[in-house]
């Protein structure tokens, strides 16, 4: 999405889904990281690895990712148990904050990249997202890829994927059809 010179990322995203959508709900230092260690980390791992809803992420205090913290996840047949263990025991010794602070540094990345407002990416771009990805599903993200507004900023568009039934891991998701739009892509380049 192109920046806008008026308002801020942060504002502008709680000014469209108010103060539980979860970009704005990490913004307080140490308010979500309190609130993931009572769900506890392999709790907090599994729901943001196997969310599936197409739209926007809302985490409001009482009730964090929309159902009670004890009801059971199925775990996606491209996720072990293992892999959500060997997650949760790197965030355990590290704690959410790494992670959380890319969020919280948006509105910094806003003031940085004032320079660049309006400027295009000239480069050959092959753009892959999930159906179900929840970025691809808010902030009118859809509308801006496909009806002309990516291809405003990056004109050298030359391809856009739209996964079916996939979300936002899609790497982890669907690996074998990601690396072979990679590589075909990068292959027409020799």
């Amino acid at each position: 999405m192109p920046r806008n010179p008026q308002r801020k990322f942060i504002e502008s995203v709680k000014a469209v889904y108010g103060d539980d959508y979860y970009m704005c709900r990490f913004q307080e230092p140490g308010v979500m990281e309190a609130e993931f260690a009572k769900l506890g980390t392999a709790r907090v791992m599994k729901e943001f690895l196997t969310y599936r809803n197409p739209g926007p992420l809302f985490l409001p205090e009482d009730k964090m990712f929309g159902h009670p913290p004890d009801a059971p996840i199925v775990l996606p047949s491209w996720l072990s148990e293992d892999e959500v263990n060997y997650y949760a025991s790197k965030f355990e010794k590290t704690g959410f904050t790494g992670g959380l602070n890319y969020y919280r540094n948006f509105d910094l990345n806003w003031e940085l990249t004032a320079a660049w407002t309006e400027v295009q990416v000239k480069v050959p771009v092959k753009f892959i997202v999930g159906d179900q990805d929840l970025v691809y599903n808010s902030l009118d993200a859809k509308d801006f890829i496909h009806k002309g507004g990516f291809k405003k900023y990056v004109p050298l568009l030359e391809e856009v994927v739209v996964m079916e039934g996939v979300a936002h891991f899609i790497n982890q998701e669907k690996p074998d059809e990601i690396s072979k739009h990679i590589h075909d892509f990068i292959v027409k380049f020799h």
